[in-house]
């Protein structure tokens, strides 16, 4: 067997095992909607509209899923052997990533300051769990790029493009979940 065939089948591996990964964070982020919708809007306390505002949940939108299109400039990079490419485009996304956590933490702060906890009622209770939740995976994703600019320094090429692959499949699902909390936290309460 050429090791060009065990690489190969080593990373169908760990793409499968990733898949499997994706499979359970999409059973416990649909357990989190689900939660959210049979407590929102609440019986007492404040009312999501009350709450969300337009510029922070489109700049933190447009901030986010335009790290999609950066990685696709470093996909594209990797796709060519062009390492510069590779490394703008993650350098890119990892500051519109952190662009992003920004604002999740100032809507947060806010949200605190103005004395709306988590345990103020269930309808908050749930936005934290949901959103919180999201906004660590966009926290390790960032931890994440930063390892994965070393590795691009120090690894052959082909271990590299395998542990940059999972990554955009980790990266794009972030934001799948973004759109989702969007149509379903965000945009019904500011219409």
């Amino acid at each position: 067997m050429s090791s060009k065939t065990i690489s190969q089948d080593l990373f169908g591996d760990k793409r499968i095992g990733f898949f499997i990964y994706l499979f359970v964070e999409v059973v416990m982020f649909s357990t989190l909607f689900a939660t959210y919708i049979i407590y929102t809007p609440p019986q007492t306390g404040p009312h999501p509209g009350e709450l969300f505002e337009w510029k922070t949940t489109i700049l933190a939108s447009i901030f986010l899923l335009s790290s999609s299109g950066t990685l696709l400039l470093s996909e594209k990079g990797l796709n060519n052997r062009n390492m510069k490419l590779v490394r703008a485009g993650i350098g890119l996304t990892f500051l519109l990533g952190a662009a992003f956590m920004y604002f999740e933490i100032e809507e947060f702060r806010k949200f605190i300051m103005e004395g709306h906890v988590i345990s103020t009622n269930n309808f908050l209770s749930s936005y934290y769990v949901l959103v919180g939740l999201h906004a660590s995976h966009v926290t390790f994703g960032l931890g994440w790029m930063i390892i994965l600019f070393i590795q691009g320094r120090v690894l052959p090429f082909n271990l590299f493009k395998e542990k940059h692959k999972i990554f955009n499949y980790y990266w794009h699902f972030v934001d799948v979940i973004w759109v989702i909390i969007l149509l379903v936290v965000y945009i019904p309460y500011l219409l």
